[in-house]
């Protein structure tokens, strides 16, 4: 795996986020993370085992880091994608609108994430419908993603990583829903002792 980006050091008490894209090969996921990362459209990219980036940016006026584990998309990583997932905190699963059959397989790398992830149906997931610039291309409507997310309560986004639509956006969005998660998953962990804490002062004083 190559690590690229800049420095990779995490300042004390910086959040970071990690952040896997996983879809088939050809989808644009690179193509997503390299416009993400340098606002570079690179259409031809070379196919590697895996890539991870990191990137110091602003989110909701708080400095934080993203972490992006850009994967293969070929059958031949499959069994590695599972080491891969179980270190994510949230994915973005892409696909092509002009290609059917990447749309198809996404049922297949959500329910591998699930699987690797203990069946937890709240993983920060986004469904991405990438090269929206190819509209006369289109062989997946906006209607029937849109009733996959609907399915998997997740939010659809289309993207573009040639015209940069939604790119900044779909990023930025799934780094929010990884940061309610981690809240509410400290909340889980330290509320019932204060819950309980309170309970007690609530009756003492009626």
């Amino acid at each position: 795996m190559q690590s690229k980006g800049g420095n990779n050091r995490q300042p004390v008490g910086q959040p970071l986020h990690k952040v896997i894209m996983v879809g088939t090969g050809g989808v644009g996921k690179s193509a997503l993370t390299l416009q993400f990362m340098y606002q570079e459209f690179v259409e031809d990219y070379e196919p590697t085992k895996a890539d991870s980036y990191r990137k110091k940016l602003m989110l909701d006026n708080e400095e934080v880091q993203i972490d992006i584990l850009d994967t293969a998309g070929q059958e031949d990583y499959a069994a590695i994608r599972d080491n891969y997932f179980r270190t994510g905190e949230g994915f973005l699963c892409v696909f092509s609108i002009t290609e059917h059959e990447s749309f198809a397989a996404t049922h297949e790398f959500r329910e591998q994430i699930l699987r690797v992830k203990g069946d937890d149906n709240n993983i920060p997931f986004i469904l991405v419908g990438n090269k929206s610039d190819l509209e006369e291309k289109r062989r997946v409507s906006r209607h029937e993603a849109l009733q996959l997310a609907d399915a998997w309560r997740v939010p659809y986004v289309e993207t573009s990583a040639k015209t940069k639509l939604n790119v900044e956006e779909v990023f930025k969005e799934l780094m929010r829903h990884v940061q309610k998660r981690k809240l509410a998953d400290g909340e889980a962990s330290n509320g019932p002792k204060k819950t309980g804490r309170r309970k007690k002062r609530k009756c003492v004083i009626l």
